[in-house]
């Protein structure tokens, strides 16, 4: 009141970055739950007397559902709203992080792992529909590269956090710790978050004028594609394609890597566990590189060149004898790769617009039914070769060059670009009709 009497600029509130660090804290909580199975494989391997393949199944069965589960999510994401939808799965996840404790053999394990993907299925789509809301366009990708820093190092802390708890606890035990923290980060969003930020009493009228157009991105109108239409687009179907094939390689992090370590490269249990800690670590900066780069040099340029370098990393880990030499060129390639991370799920803002999780809960599913294939075939190929791992290091290394010259065709910053040209056109349009101009 005083300021518009005065004249003055009211400066905007900032409630939208609480938002943020409540997005932050859900991406290191999931990453947490699911990468404590790799390292919880050995003890569960022992006392449920798993093979490989089984094993690999179970590491698989993840991967499966919360690919199979992604849209659905997503798309509901979209309709009814981020705060229905993403407190319900999380108390769906974490219920079945506890139950892991619970399982008695092979079978009930993969069903338990299979449900707990399902639950996970959605968070990070519905969370860029959450930080597409609250965030004007000059913030999105630097939001973005923090979630995936923070999700990277929450998944780089969890090897030696649940060794030390499996030793205190024991695995079944564990997994209801760590199920324990979903609750209290469920109690915390449900008092503090809002869907829309208009609704929001910590939000003054600057904020709101702020977010305004981002309001607008996320707001369904006449005329626009169906979701479906948009999700057959060439745009969608090479992203997608691209995010599988970094996803393959990502996955083998925190499924086959503490494995590989112990057996083929003869390292302790505690020695694994914080080898298997640097390609997390090393992605997270990766990430936060990607998005503070300069606005004005373009994004999928670093795509292209990231994805390739990952390729030579591991074509160099392939070749280095030494255990950490090798596994410092394992880190390298995981920051080359996650230097597309806030890239590739800000193109799904620039080409969803309103159907933003739709479109990033498609891309997802298809890196996460890569979360299935990877642990599948590299069980299967480690069963007929009696543990040769050189076939799958190589075949993660030719999924890196198809997924960087992928961005030789991607370009999100021109489909955001063409978006704003129609709306712009859309209400110049609508305010000549009302005003009778002929058109």
């Amino acid at each position: 009141m005083f300021a518009a009497i005065w004249g003055l600029r009211m400066k905007a509130s900032r409630t939208r970055y609480s938002i943020v660090v409540l997005a932050i804290g859900l991406a290191v909580l999931s990453y947490v739950q699911r990468v404590a199975m790799s390292q919880a494989a050995g003890p569960i391997s022992h006392d449920l007397h798993l093979s490989k393949s089984q094993m690999g199944l179970i590491f698989g069965a993840f991967g499966l559902s919360y690919a199979l589960f992604e849209i659905p999510i997503g798309f509901l994401g979209d309709r009814i709203g981020v705060r229905r939808v993403l407190l319900q799965i999380v108390l769906g996840w974490s219920a079945f992080t506890a139950l892991t404790g619970a399982a008695w053999n092979a079978a009930s394990l993969w069903v338990i792992r299979f449900l707990f993907g399902a639950g996970e299925a959605g968070c990070f789509p519905i969370l860029t529909r959450m930080l597409s809301m609250w965030l004007p366009a000059r913030e999105r990708v630097t939001a973005q590269a923090l979630l995936w820093a923070f999700a990277r190092w929450g998944g780089a802390l969890t090897p030696p956090l649940v060794l030390a708890c499996i030793g205190l606890f024991g695995w079944r035990w564990s997994f209801v710790a760590f199920a324990s923290l979903g609750l209290v980060w469920c109690a915390i969003f449900w008092f503090w978050f809002k869907d829309n930020p208009r609704q929001h009493t910590s939000v003054n009228d600057a904020e709101k004028e702020l977010l305004e157009n981002s309001r607008v991105l996320m707001t369904h109108h006449a005329g626009q594609k169906s979701w479906l239409s948009l999700l057959l687009t060439p745009e969608v179907l090479v992203l997608c394609l691209q995010y599988f094939c970094v996803s393959f390689t990502w996955y083998f992090y925190i499924t086959w890597l503490p494995t590989y370590l112990r057996e083929g490269r003869g390292q302790t249990a505690g020695h694994a566990a914080a080898l298997s800690v640097l390609p997390l670590l090393f992605g997270g900066f990766g990430a936060l590189l990607a998005g503070l780069a300069p606005i004005r040099l373009p994004r999928r340029r670093i795509a292209l060149f990231g994805l390739l370098a990952t390729a030579l990393f591991l074509f160099a880990f392939m070749r280095t004898q030494a255990v950490v030499p090798a596994m410092l060129c394992m880190g390298m390639a995981s920051f080359c790769s996650d230097l597309t991370m806030p890239i590739s799920w800000n193109a799904c803002v620039e080409i969803g617009g309103s159907y933003t999780a739709t479109v990033a809960a498609t891309m997802n599913m298809l890196g996460n039914f890569a979360g299935f294939v990877m642990p599948v075939v590299g069980g299967e190929i480690l069963q007929k070769t009696g543990g040769n791992w050189a076939p799958l290091i190589y075949l993660m290394i030719l999924a890196d060059v198809l997924a960087g010259l992928s961005w030789l065709y991607l370009d999100p910053e021109g489909a955001g670009r063409q978006r704003e040209r129609e709306r712009v056109a859309e209400r110049l349009n609508a305010r000549l009709n009302a005003e009778g101009a002929p058109l």
